[in-house]
């Protein structure tokens, strides 16, 4: 494995729309950091958010620009960001989306020395021009096997295979560890603000706003189950967003409907997800949609938690090789009930993690990042 001299640092700039929130969000600080502690200097270009306080306590520096706000004024970024380059020179530009990743591209033709461009394809972009950008990196991160594959079957002629390097989502064992429990205070605290969710087995299904995770998947399986006199409750951890109310009340209605007012949660996004996960007795996973990783299926498996899944995606390809007992065919209702059923009965052991973690993410990144400064071909 490649490494920097001793006495070489690395610059490296990483382009991301904004700093909200999101699975590229958190790759992008969880890199920035590794950097900072490794002697390296990191930078972020983004439109700013709530992410940027703890970037910069970690030791990054963040330069605010517009650089993925779908409009025409976004063009007028491109001198500000080889501005910004020229002043910088970093060694690596590593780009985590589309329209930063074309803004970093025309910006770079007028830095000199030109800087190294890396790319992550973080999902499962429709395939377009407009997304080949992400393809014109000197290396090209995928974040699973799955989008790797997707990238060779829609783009043949744009890629070779040698550029793709997969690097999958790493997780924090320290912020999730093996068997963690959460104390009985917080359990209190809990069903105190949740007191429908007591006195059952949880299962609990995060993920936002949008139809595509299965949320009504979640509610009839649920009223499936009480047919059959299963005793459960469920929450919908994180659906509950500004924006989306029109389609809350729409699962609302549908819970009303089953009869399950009274075993139904539907909550806005919380930061204590892991004693959620640790809490439930099954984490369920039902995108309809492909997911290009499933950090969530790592984290719950992580704590010792059960998860069930539809097998496809990312999802799919994680469930495969962590817990097979857990994946269930697209929209198999009928499979979906019964494998829930069993696993309420009696849920296959759990190991320790022994990968996926955010160290070897980081490690490898890294790796990476030091090769191309070196000069060392895609293997």
């Amino acid at each position: 494995m490649a490494t920097v001299s001793p006495n070489r640092t690395m610059t490296v700039v990483q382009l991301i729309p904004a700093l909200h929130s999101g699975g590229a969000e958190r790759s992008t600080l969880e890199i920035a950091k590794a950097l900072v502690q490794a002697g390296h200097r990191s930078v972020v270009v983004s439109a700013g958010g709530r992410m940027v306080e703890q970037l910069e306590a970690e030791g990054s520096e963040h330069i605010a620009l517009p650089i993925g706000k779908k409009s025409f004024g976004t063009l007028f970024t491109v001198g500000k960001l080889r501005r910004v380059l020229r002043d910088i020179q970093p060694d690596i530009v590593h780009a985590r989306s589309r329209l930063p990743a074309w803004i970093g591209w025309w910006a770079m033709r007028g830095v000199k020395p030109r800087p190294h461009f890396v790319t992550t394809v973080h999902g499962l972009n429709t395939p377009s021009r407009y997304s080949a950008i992400l393809l014109r990196g000197e290396r090209v991160i995928v974040v699973s096997q799955t989008l790797r594959d997707y990238v060779l079957r829609h783009y043949p002629s744009d890629i070779e295979t040698s550029r793709i390097t997969v690097i999958p989502r790493g997780i924090d064992i320290d912020a999730f560890p093996y068997g963690y429990r959460p104390d009985d205070s917080w359990q209190r605290a809990f069903f105190e603000q949740y007191p429908q969710l007591e006195g059952a087995p949880l299962l609990t299904l995060p993920g936002r706003g949008t139809r595509l995770k299965g949320h009504a998947d979640a509610i009839e399986l649920i009223a499936d189950l009480t047919h059959r006199a299963i005793d459960v409750r469920l929450l919908l951890l994180g659906a509950d967003e500004p924006g989306r109310e029109a389609y809350v009340a729409e699962l609302r209605n549908l819970i009303h409907q089953r009869g399950l007012d009274d075993k139904v949660v539907i909550s806005p996004q919380r930061s204590d997800v892991r004693d959620i996960y640790a809490m439930s007795t099954l984490v369920l996973q039902l995108s309809r949609r492909p997911e290009s990783f499933g950090r969530t299926v790592v984290e719950a498996l992580a704590l010792c938690r059960p998860v069930i899944g539809y097998a496809h995606g990312g999802v799919g390809e994680l469930l495969a090789e962590l817990y097979p007992a857990g994946r269930v065919p697209l929209g198999d209702r009928e499979k979906l009930v019964e494998r829930v059923a069993e696993l309420l009965r009696f849920a296959p052991s759990i190991p320790p993690p022994r990968s996926y973690r955010l160290s070897d993410m980081q490690s490898a990144t890294l790796a990476l990042y030091a090769e191309v400064v070196e000069g060392v071909p895609a293997a």
